[in-house]
């Protein structure tokens, strides 16, 4: 992969981009969305570039997809009283900008016609 082929999500990993980061584990990072869609949008985010959508991780890796989920959860059990919605967008037509897979924990009230990323 090369240096302009890396994520904005790969960036945040290594550290080169700063993030608000809420929770981390050796296989996942999980920060403040900086275009917040709701009270409270936390991208849950694998270490790993190889999956762009959640078909292709839960086809290849389901116990990555199940680590993605309990973190969501911790996410919202520190920040949201445990209540949140999980949307995962999956390619560019339905709203994905950013080809790493990653879980958007939103909880509040949402604002109209937002969800991408």
């Amino acid at each position: 992969m090369t240096e302009e082929d890396r994520s904005i999500f790969s960036r945040i990993i290594d550290r080169e981009i700063p993030a608000r980061i809420v929770a981390e584990t050796e296989t996942l990072i999980a920060f403040h969305d900086v275009a917040p869609q709701a009270p409270v949008h936390v991208l849950v985010v694998p270490k790993t570039a190889a999956f762009t959508t959640v078909t292709e991780l839960a086809a290849a890796d389901p116990g990555l997809l199940a680590e993605m989920v309990n973190m969501a959860q911790a996410v919202a059990d520190d920040v949201a009283d445990g209540d949140y919605r999980l949307v995962f967008n999956s390619g560019a037509s339905a709203g994905q900008t950013v080809f790493h897979v990653h879980a958007h924990v939103l909880a509040g009230a949402l604002e109209e016609g937002t969800l991408a990323g």
